[in-house]
């Protein structure tokens, strides 16, 4: 019997600093590397990448600080005209530590509501897409119309874990797929039914695409991951498809109204 296993193929593209063409630069990065999308592949696309070809970049010289950002610049330690970014993008703001602030930005929690400074040049910043969902679902469409594949598709970020080192890969949004596999009361290797889990496909897929994709100088805005197993549908997705309650979020819960005030150990 022949098996099927799970392919990440990265595709590189040009280096790009201003609004740009996406569908016509992904369909000439598939035609210079040889690949194509398949019927069922899910197509990992930077966010970064799909935020600069909408023009969501800013010159930080266009940034003036307001009172607001001001006060959040001095108690985290932050340069005032980032400070202001933060306050203009983030949903919320839950914090910060010497340098960052945690923010909530589009079911994300995140440093500094996803404004990023690196691979762009210096003086500028990009931040997130708008309405990434939607962008997700128009990079679906433009891959069925104009490649004639049906896929599914994950904007791509990257984030730190809660308590380590190192980013891993997070979905922004995603198209064509369910991005959570509820496994609540589906019976575990002992017959003992789930009570919790709901597995994160599409971060999951999104970490595997980042392996390939990279993060410095690699140019690899796409990725096309093969054999994942997921269905394709047509679906409306938003953030309230995979953002958790933050009563329920076990880190922000724990660390907000669930911390601990004292706590004593035996010596």
């Amino acid at each position: 019997m022949t098996r099927s296993y799970l392919t990440v193929i990265p595709v590189q593209a040009p280096v790009q600093q201003a609004a740009f063409d996406l569908y016509a630069t992904l369909e000439a990065a598939l035609r210079d590397s040889g690949e194509a999308l398949h019927d069922g592949d899910v197509l990992a696309v930077s966010s970064k990448y799909a935020a600069i070809s909408a023009g969501r970049v800013v010159s930080l010289a266009d940034i003036h600080p307001g009172a607001e950002a001001l006060t959040l610049a001095e108690r985290y330690a932050m340069n005032p005209i980032i400070a202001q970014l933060v306050v203009q993008e983030a949903d919320a703001i839950l914090g910060g530590i010497q340098g960052f602030m945690l923010t909530h930005k589009d079911g994300i929690i995140s440093p500094n509501a996803g404004i990023d400074r690196s691979n762009i040049p210096n003086g500028y910043a990009v931040l997130f897409p708008l309405k990434p969902y939607a962008v997700a679902a128009d990079i679906r469409r433009a891959a069925r119309e104009r490649l004639g594949a049906d896929v599914g598709v994950i904007l791509t970020d990257s984030w730190l874990m809660p308590g380590r080192l190192g980013t891993t890969g997070v979905a922004l949004a995603t198209a064509g797929f369910r991005p959570i596999q509820d496994e609540r009361g589906k019976i575990d290797l002992f017959g003992n039914p789930m009570q919790v889990t709901q597995r994160g496909i599409a971060d999951t897929l999104c970490a595997c695409a980042q392996l390939v994709m990279g993060e410095r100088d690699e140019a690899t805005p796409f990725a096309i991951i093969r054999n994942s197993g997921v269905r394709i549908e047509e679906l409306t997705l938003s953030a309230a498809d995979v953002a958790i309650d933050w009563r329920n979020c076990i880190y922000v819960e724990s660390l907000t109204e669930g911390r601990l005030i004292a706590v004593t150990r035996p010596v």
